[in-house]
């Protein structure tokens, strides 16, 4: 019997080289723009104790009834890969203290997260996500704010095409009397509506509005507005946010059936959308203002918001804006040697390029100088080092162009650096 072919695991990917410059790419911009707008990194453990999801994210969301990846470790601790980062960043709030900092805290993260759900195009059940928080301000400045880190990113990675929905799903109280006004309205069509919808009419009637079932969509079109009945307190919040956008620039409509699909959230919600995507259903970022999560996590009230974008559909944005970088060529010079003691000589000579920081490559002891050079290529070498017997007795290098018009000189083996740093330009 033969020995098995492993595959990745359903719903995951390998990233390879050739992949490697577009997440580069994304996580430099996410660097750059975290950085203007004042926000720190953090990162949080890949697992967590099951309970801070089942808390924070909502026992009746999707992540927690049907995607949560739980196991129990050999100490019996029932834990959970992260299957989304907010509750996560605002348990390390809480642990480290950083009440105590100067608030508003802004904090980042690039993290994999976990869910298991149906795989298609950009929807992996390990996926990358970047989140921002900024925890301790109940200003709608934050809430438009984190909006504009978001766009901002995606003008920078230079994604075009996309639109900000913005909605508003008032404070709990409020919101109760709106909540009985959906119930009346669903009862009699209940046995229209899809099964999850169907259990979640008792257990959680709001997120009806987040279904995205066909057999739910005329129902939720035409389903009761909360944006039409806020509180005084929470509609002067949403209009702020809006007046915030349109100072700095930031397209958007409102989206009165916007709910977004974790149970945390109040007032300010919003999705970034490609408005090639008529229904909305490629959602490439999105979050909302969380002032209650951190009461349920055992904290004191501490206002919040923040978003989750996913890393591989950032990518497939820019395919489709056509602006993810080409393969960038990675050796600088690659050590071509043929004959008695070469081998040795091309290995200090990499050793001293390598330490004054240029990339360097060796060719394997044996082979021939012609397949040498066809590594050459193949490792994208701008310039190749010949060292052949000749050259080693007489303590030279032969160094060959590889672009332009291939031409070659021969230096001393300790001026190869400066032989490459000062190729004519008209020969490159």
């Amino acid at each position: 019997m033969s020995n098995p072919r492993f595959q990745a695991p359903r719903g995951t990917q390998d990233v390879l080289p050739a992949d490697q410059p577009g997440w580069r790419t994304i996580y430099e911009a996410i660097d750059q723009v975290t950085r203007t707008f004042g926000y720190q990194r953090i990162d949080t453990p890949v697992f967590e104790a099951a309970g801070l999801f089942e808390k924070g994210s909502g026992d009746t969301t999707d992540i927690v009834e049907k995607e949560m990846y739980t196991f129990e470790d050999r100490g019996g601790e029932r834990l959970a890969l992260t299957p989304e980062g907010t509750p996560a960043i605002c348990r390390a709030y809480l642990e480290h203290g950083m009440a105590s900092w100067p608030q508003p805290v802004r904090l980042y993260t690039t993290h994999p997260m976990f869910r298991y759900d149906r795989p298609q195009k950009g929807r992996y059940r390990q996926h990358t996500q970047f989140d921002c928080e900024v925890i301790g301000s109940a200003d709608p400045i934050v809430d438009a704010e984190v909006i504009e880190v978001l766009w901002r990113l995606f003008e920078r990675l230079g994604v075009d095409g996309l639109e900000v929905r913005l909605g508003s799903i008032d404070d709990p109280g409020p919101r109760r009397a709106y909540i009985d006004r959906l119930k009346d309205y669903y009862r009699p069509h209940l046995a229209r509506l899809s099964e999850d919808s169907q259990r979640r009419f008792e257990r959680n009637p709001l997120r009806l509005l987040d279904s995205k079932d066909e057999r739910d969509l005329e129902l939720k079109s035409a389903a009761p507005k909360l944006v039409d009945q806020l509180s005084s307190e929470a509609g002067a919040h949403h209009a702020a946010v809006q007046t915030y956008l349109q100072a700095v620039g930031i397209p958007f409509r409102t989206d009165p059936l916007l709910v977004r699909g974790l149970d945390y959230y109040n007032r300010t919600v919003f999705e970034i959308v490609p408005l090639h995507d008529e229904r909305a259903q490629g959602t490439v970022g999105g979050g909302g203002r969380y002032d209650g999560l951190m009461e349920i996590l055992g904290g004191p009230p501490t206002p919040a918001i923040g978003f989750g974008s996913g890393i591989e559909r950032m990518l497939i944005e820019m395919q489709r804006c056509e602006s993810l970088p080409m393969e960038d060529r990675t050796t600088d010079i690659f050590i071509v040697h043929r004959g008695e003691g070469t081998a040795l000589e091309a290995v200090r000579l990499a050793s001293r390029l390598r330490a004054g920081g240029l990339s360097a490559g060796v060719g394997e002891t044996g082979r021939s100088m012609k397949s040498q050079m066809r590594s050459a290529n193949s490792a994208g070498a701008r310039f190749t080092a010949i060292i052949g017997e000749d050259e080693l007795a007489s303590g030279v290098v032969i160094v060959k162009g590889m672009e332009g018009d291939g031409a070659q000189v021969t230096v001393p083996r300790d001026d190869v650096a400066d032989a490459i740093q000062g190729w004519p330009q008209e020969r490159r």
